[in-house]
């Protein structure tokens, strides 16, 4: 895995072991070579896990739409910042350059990217590790409801075993990093639809 996207909060929460667990995450990916993509803010999360990869001598990409870029007040001292015409374009994009993916504690748009990106993989659009870095519990509801629908059939579940996730940055990278060398034992044979 070269390069991992992050998912997270323009906000930096209201408590700091978000920010402490978000380091501990740049620590991990930088030990192991792993590039970061990210959606190009110095704000929040966003900014925090950018500053704290390129703080440790890593290189990180940012990917920002050109309506947000002052909004969000783009990162400047970034490796490579990508400019996209919309929202759309962007997701696209973090996609392509990206090995992998990780939420970190965020919110509705932090969400659309993981539900959204979850949902390429559920539909063999990927075969690309996509994680949860549960910091302090912050996921516990959605993984309940997840595993509602899986009850009530709605979901999988495979697709929920899918989605890693762990407290802590170094074994949820240990996961991924086997997720990608082994896809083939997560994933289902590309769907079938009769014409």
């Amino acid at each position: 895995m070269n390069r991992i996207c992050v998912f997270c909060g323009s906000s930096i929460g209201a408590r700091k072991i978000y920010k402490e667990k978000c380091e501990q995450l740049a620590d991990a990916m930088v030990s192991r070579n792993i590039d970061l993509v990210y959606g190009g803010a110095s704000i929040g999360l966003m900014g925090a896990i950018a500053d704290a990869i390129l703080d440790r001598g890593g290189k990180v990409i940012g990917v920002i739409p050109k309506h947000l870029e002052n909004y969000e007040i783009s990162h400047k001292g970034l490796t490579e910042l990508v400019i996209t015409d919309d929202m759309h374009e962007r997701k696209a994009k973090m996609a392509a350059l990206s090995d992998g993916f990780v939420a970190l504690p965020g919110g509705i748009g932090t969400l659309e990217e993981l539900i959204e990106i979850a949902t390429w993989q559920q539909l063999c659009l990927h075969q690309k590790p996509t994680g949860l870095l549960n910091i302090d519990h912050y996921y516990d509801s959605l993984i309940d409801f997840l595993s509602h629908s899986v009850k009530e059939e709605f979901l999988k579940e495979q697709h929920l075993r899918n989605l890693l996730r762990s407290p802590e940055a170094e074994p949820l990278l240990e996961q991924m990093v086997y997720f990608h060398e082994n896809p083939d034992e997560f994933l289902e044979q590309k769907i079938k639809i009769d014409q």
